[in-house]
């Protein structure tokens, strides 16, 4: 029998269950909406209650919540009680989780984005694992390049990390054409940290340039909402940014400020672990663009 997962804490297992959805099988990932989408319900019901409702069988429902490191449906439905008693209480609204109607005018919608960049970074936060991203910092501290990968939106965010650790003095490049990408990746070795950003972790290209990169021996690092995905398969680490948004924002403004909002935390502690040497880094970065 696999070992058990870690149990999840009160706090997070909502939006673990929103990131690891997609890696599930499909009757969990049934399981997994259902809980979603009425989670107070579900603290009220018994598992053959939750087994109809979800036309799932009841060792299918125990199974899951072992995935998600409880030993039982009675432990799942306790933490997911103090996890819903202890959370902002829930607002109505349509301002929360609503999508943008032809009536909003241009503050309306404005608010609305807001709200769902406060809550996809809320959701970032809860998601992260902060040992990983500290061994993600003293890898990049340590390392002798950096390369990012990306294709797609997910290519323009590689560009915009590259320019800020530029800026503090790494060695690093974005590389965002599939062909390029492989090429580089196959030369990576033992030192070298590559970054493959991938919002569904699923990207044939980008998958396959980080694969390549761990066989070089490179450290490998995944920035991706899905928790499970063929992309955090093949990382060392693994960095998952929220993804609380409406239907109609897609991959845009939400996801995007999340990608964002992890890169800059690495960025952020790298400057704080050797402040005098990013501080002389950006004076000379600086000084070569003032060209008058």
């Amino acid at each position: 029998m696999p070992p058990q997962s870690p149990r999840l804490k009160p706090g997070k297992i909502l939006d673990t269950l929103g990131a690891m959805q997609n890696s599930l099988t499909r009757t969990a990932q049934r399981i997994a909406e259902y809980i979603l989408h009425s989670p107070r319900h579900v603290t009220q019901l018994s598992i053959a209650e939750l087994s109809r409702e979800t036309e799932a069988g009841e060792a299918t429902i125990i199974r899951f919540c072992r995935t998600l490191g409880y030993k039982g449906f009675h432990e799942f439905k306790m933490d997911l009680a103090i996890e819903l008693a202890t959370s902002e209480p829930n607002n109505s609204s349509p301002m929360l989780d609503a999508e943008i109607t032809s009536s909003d005018d241009a503050h309306t919608i404005g608010l609305k984005l807001q709200n769902t960049i406060n809550n996809v970074l809320s959701e970032t936060l809860n998601l992260l694992d902060m040992t990983q991203v500290t061994k993600v910092v003293e890898a990049l501290r340590s390392s002798q390049s950096v390369y990012i990968f990306g294709v797609g939106s997910s290519g323009i965010t590689a560009e915009d990390m590259k320019h800020k650790l530029i800026r503090i003095g790494l060695r690093v490049d974005a590389v965002t054409n599939n062909h390029f990408m492989y090429m580089q990746a196959a030369l990576l070795k033992a030192g070298d940290v590559a970054i493959a950003i991938s919002h569904s972790g699923e990207s044939h290209e980008t998958v396959h340039t980080l694969k390549l990169a761990r066989q070089g021996g490179a450290t490998t690092v995944a920035l991706t909402h899905n928790l499970g995905s063929s992309l955090s398969e093949v990382a060392d680490f693994c960095l998952i940014n929220g993804n609380r948004q409406g239907m109609l924002q897609g991959d845009s403004i939400g996801t995007k400020t999340a990608q964002l909002f992890v890169l800059d935390l690495l960025y952020t502690l790298l400057v704080q672990a050797a402040p005098e040497q990013a501080r002389k880094s950006k004076l000379r970065t600086m000084s070569a663009l003032n060209l008058s």
